[in-house]
């Protein structure tokens, strides 16, 4: 019987981090069959001499929940060569969380996916969503039952999105009483943290100090330092999650490859951060780009001080205006950290990559279309940051042993077939603020399952994603 696909003499770069080498690899049944001199025939060959052959990339930080239902080929990732997205990031996941879970069984996407329940949703729907205390003996009670009831339907861990409401108004003792039930079901606790700003040191050591009280494992949520002011913050905050590291307790981190973030306005304007100095900074209507506006589209791709100007008002007036207009549908692109710090980060062994894309409206933050193209091309090729080995691994093996992902991240026999086939010398980010939703460039193919769902720079529209839950895929 023939293989299904052969890749022909591909510079294999096997996601474990170890030195790239070429060879033929075979695909049966969906997982990886063969990798070596292949001497059988195959439905279908590939010439893949002088290309990169990867395992498919593993997105760890998304907000990809509903975009899976509503733009079920995925092409927004599968484009820049990823596989598998985790969901449930930054405290916030869909409302129903086991009904979603079960429609994603039944409704699969071009990519896997690995959902965390948010706390923030669930805090939401118990406590409130602008309640300013602290939860009741009951109320805690009560998340407590939601949160085991996501891991009952296959959750693989619990975020927090500390800086927002509902998060912000929640003590660390609420959170470390939720994180040992993740901890009890061998789940990760991801969280964006308090004050990325001039608290980012103290926030980290909350976080570290949820992972001590619990023995949940623990991951960051893309590392960084908000304000040029605050940029030597980042090496101290390295170095907290270092001495953890030494001092025994699992605590790892992620990353997006910008120097922009991305959020929710409403989130901006209930901080007061246009006004005063917030946990967020103080906010300048001239580093707002809005990047989603379904009421007012003609905002979109302009920035804050822009519209203010129209609006005749001040920046923190015309935000609430915005907000009013748009509810939480309203997103914006916000300059907030060095390019120095992107790549002293990157360096660090406990750092994974993660885009933070959030799919929404015309303007998108280009990481949603671009992140990984990035690092292989500006971070790894170009500036020298990172090899393409370590970058694959940052993508790959280390993300899929991170999320508990069996048999996937890596190239070896008996693996599932995600895969990536891309030009090294070629890979690059093409998106821009300006132009965000462009394709990125050097991606020849992207395989899920051993099913292609990327041909070049168009999706094929299949669909064989799974769901990867801690019950099993």
């Amino acid at each position: 019987m023939p293989l299904d696909i052969v890749f022909r003499d591909a510079t294999v770069v096997d996601g474990t981090g170890a030195k790239s080498f070429v060879a033929d690899v075979a695909i049966e049944g969906g997982r990886i069959a063969e990798v070596g001199a292949i001497t059988g025939k195959s439905r279908t060959e590939i010439d893949a001499a002088g290309l990169v052959l990867a395992p498919g990339f593993i997105d760890v930080h998304t907000h990809d929940d509903f975009a899976l239902e509503n733009s079920p080929d995925m092409a927004f990732k599968t484009l820049q060569g990823v596989t598998t997205v985790v969901t449930g990031n930054c405290g916030t996941s869909v409302p129903g969380f086991p009904e979603w879970m079960e429609a994603r069984k039944k409704s699969p996407s071009a990519v896997n996916v690995a959902p965390l329940i948010g706390h923030g949703t669930v805090r939401e729907a118990v406590v409130g969503r602008s309640t300013d205390r602290h939860a009741t003996a009951a109320e805690l009670s009560a998340m407590r039952d939601e949160v085991s009831r996501a891991f009952d339907a296959g959750a693989i861990g619990m975020s927090t999105g500390l800086v927002y409401e509902p998060g912000r108004y929640s003590p660390a003792e609420e959170i470390e009483e939720l994180a040992r039930i993740v901890a009890a079901r061998n789940g990760i606790y991801t969280s964006h943290m308090r004050n990325e700003h001039d608290g980012l040191v103290e926030s980290v050591r909350e976080t570290i100090s949820i992972g001590r009280e619990t023995g949940v494992k623990v991951q960051v949520s893309h590392l960084k330092a908000i304000g040029a002011e605050n940029a030597p913050l980042a090496w101290e905050a390295v170095k907290e999650i270092r001495a953890a590291r030494d001092a025994g307790l699992d605590v790892m981190a992620d990353q997006y490859p910008y120097s922009r973030g991305s959020t929710a306005l409403d989130q901006l304007v209930s901080a007061d951060a246009f006004r005063a100095s917030t946990n967020f900074g103080l906010v300048s209507a001239a580093a707002v780009m809005i990047a989603s506006a379904p009421r007012n589209p003609g905002w979109e791709g302009r920035t804050l001080e822009s519209v203010a100007i129209d609006l005749g008002l001040d920046a923190a007036d015309a935000a609430r205006r915005i907000v009013e207009s748009e509810g939480r549908g309203c997103m914006v692109v916000v300059a907030n950290q060095t390019e120095e710090n992107i790549a002293l980060i990157l360096k660090e062994d406990f750092v994974m990559i993660g885009s933070d894309g959030i799919p929404a409206g015309s303007r998108p933050h280009p990481r949603l279309h671009h992140t990984f193209p990035r690092i292989l091309g500006e971070y790894s090729r170009n500036r020298g940051v990172i090899s393409l080995e370590t970058a694959v691994h940052k993508m790959t093996g280390m993300s899929a042993q991170r999320f508990s992902m069996d048999n996937r991240g890596v190239i070896a026999p008996g693996a599932f077939a995600d895969l990536v086939l891309f030009d090294h010398r070629e890979i690059i980010d093409t998106g821009t603020y300006e132009n965000p939703t462009v394709a990125p460039r050097g991606i020849v193919g992207v395989w899920t399952n051993g099913v292609r769902v990327a041909d070049e720079s168009r999706s094929t529209h299949a669909q064989p994603g799974r769901v990867l839950s801690h019950l099993g895929s």
